[in-house]
C-alpha cells in the first residue's frame, strides 16, 4: 500500500494525533507541516525527518503533493483552515469541536458539500472502549429504550489543560461546554439516538475566577505548567493565563428531540478527572465506574430492589492493543480517517454530529450567561444533514 501524504496545521498540545498519522511504510506519512510558532517548527522538525515545515498553513492546503489535511489548530481557526483545504480538494481531519459557534461550523459542512471533498472530525471518544461498551449494551436491549441520561464530569486537572493558555478565553473557545463539553454531548447523542432540541444551563467561575497568580500577557507557560501529582489544591495553581472568562463549573438540562431528558455537570474543583455516565431506559440502567483500562460498566435490569452495590451485569473496560492517546481512541480515528480518505463511505464519527455537539454547547452556554434562560438549539438543513447521513456521496 502506497502511503498517503498527510499535510498538519498546527503542532501544538494535539500534534500527537500527527505522530499518530505518522507510519511511514505502513500506510500514512507526514508530509508537511505548518505552524506559525517557531518552537512547534523546531519539533515538527525532529518528529518528522524530512517533512516540508513552514510557517503559513497556505504551504499545506495548496500543496499539489498532500493527499490529506489535519486541522489541528485552537479552536476558533477551524473553520478558515479547514475551509481553505476543502477548497483546494484535500480530504480534511478536523479536531473536536468542528468550530466555536454554530454558523462557522455550518459553513465547514456547506463547503465539504459543495466541493465534495471529504470531510471527518476527531471525536474521539466514539472509539473510547467504555462508550462502545455502552453503546453495545444499549443496542442489544439490555436497559430498554433509553429515556434519561447523566453525565457527571470530573476535571481534577482542569487548571493545568484549560486556564493556562487560550482555553481560558471565551474569544478562542466559546466556552467549556462547548469546547469541553463537546466530547460528552456527542457521546450522549450517540448513546440515546437523538440531537439536543431545548436546553437550559447555569454556571459560574468559581475555582480560578479569584486566583490573582497570572502570566503576563506575551509570557509563555511555565516549564512545570502540567504535573501529574503537584498544584493541588485547585487555588496552589500558579502562572495562570493572563484573561480567564469562561466558567469552570457549570449544570446543563437537555432535551432531545426523541423525548430523552438529559443533564450534564462538569467541575474543576475536584480532584479527581473522569467521567461517569448514569444511562436509564424503560427496562433497567446502566453506570460506568472508572472510564479506562480497569474500570467497569455494571447493568442493573432484573427487578426493582433497595440499593444493592452488585450488579446483573458487569463488564470490564480492556486495555486498549494501542493504548496512545485517550486510552487507544487516537490510533483508532486515525485508522478510520485514513481509511475514510483512501475509499470514503460511512464513519462511527460524524459531522453532523459533531454541529449538533457544538450548536447545544453554543446554546447551552448563551443560556448561562443570561441566567439560565432556555435557549433552543438551531436545527440542521435537513438536505445538509442527508448528504453526511449517506456518507458524503
Amino acid at each position: 500500500m502506497t502511503d498517503l501524504r498527510i499535510g498538519v496545521i498546527g503542532y501544538g498540545m494535539r500534534g500527537s494525533i500527527a505522530r499518530t498519522a505518522h507510519r511511514p511504510g505502513r500506510g500514512a506519512t507526514v508530509a508537511a507541516v505548518a505552524d506559525p510558532d517557531p518552537r512547534a517548527r523546531a519539533a515538527a522538525a525532529t518528529a518528522f525527518p524530512g517533512a516540508r515545515v513552514a510557517g503559513d498553513h497556505r504551504e499545506v492546503t495548496e500543496a499539489p503533493d498532500l493527499d490529506a489535511v489535519l486541522v489541528l489548530t485552537p479552536d476558533h481557526t477551524h473553520a478558515d483552515v479547514a475551509c481553505a483545504a476543502l477548497l483546494a480538494g484535500k480530504p480534511v481531519f478536523v479536531e473536536k469541536p468542528l468550530d466555536i459557534t454554530v454558523e462557522r461550523c455550518d459553513e465547514i459542512l456547506h463547503t465539504a458539500r459543495e466541493t465534495g471533498t471529504r470531510l471527518y472530525v476527531g471525536h474521539n471518544m466514539r472509539h473510547m472502549p467504555v462508550v462502545r461498551i455502552m453503546r453495545d449494551l444499549i443496542g442489544r436491549g439490555a436497559i430498554g429504550t433509553v429515556k434519561t441520561v447523566w453525565v457527571r464530569h470530573f476535571v481534577g486537572y482542569g487548571g493545568d489543560w484549560y486556564f493556562k493558555d487560550w482555553h481560558a478565553e471565551r474569544q478562542y473557545t466559546t466556552g467549556l461546554l462547548l469546547q469541553k463539553a463537546a466530547h460528552d454531548i456527542d457521546v450522549l447523542h450517540w448513546l440515546s439516538g437523538g440531537y439536543t432540541r431545548d436546553v437550559q444551563a447555569m454556571g459560574d467561575l468559581m475555582v480560578y475566577g479569584d486566583n490573582p497568580h497570572r502570566r503576563a500577557p506575551g509570557e509563555p507557560k511555565t516549564d512545570d505548567w502540567y504535573t501529574e501529582d503537584g498544584h493541588w489544591p485547585p487555588h496552589s495553581q500558579r502562572a495562570l493565563n493572563p484573561v480567564i472568562d469562561i466558567e469552570d463549573v457549570s449544570l446543563l438540562n437537555m432535551r432531545l428531540d426523541n423525548g430523552v431528558l438529559a443533564s450534564y455537570q462538569q467541575c474543576h474543583f475536584t480532584p479527581d478527572y473522569w467521567r461517569n455516565y448514569t444511562v436509564i431506559g424503560d427496562a433497567g440502567r446502566l453506570e460506568n465506574f472508572g472510564d479506562g483500562p480497569g474500570g467497569q460498566v455494571k447493568v442493573w435490569n432484573s427487578r426493582r430492589s433497595e440499593y444493592r452495590p452488585e450488579p446483573d451485569e458487569t463488564h470490564e473496560i480492556p486495555q486498549a492493543q494501542d493504548d496512545r492517546g485517550h486510552g487507544g481512541a487516537d490510533p483508532l480515528i486515525i485508522d478510520e480517517f485514513l481509511r475514510f480518505v483512501r475509499e470514503g463511505g460511512r464513519t462511527d464519527t460524524s459531522p453532523v454530529a459533531a454541529r449538533m455537539a457544538v450548536a447545544a454547547g453554543y446554546q447551552a452556554t448563551a443560556s448561562l450567561r443570561a441566567g439560565g434562560t432556555p435557549r433552543e438549539v438551531p436545527r440542521l438543513d435537513p438536505e445538509l444533514a442527508a448528504y453526511f447521513e449517506r456518507g458524503q456521496r
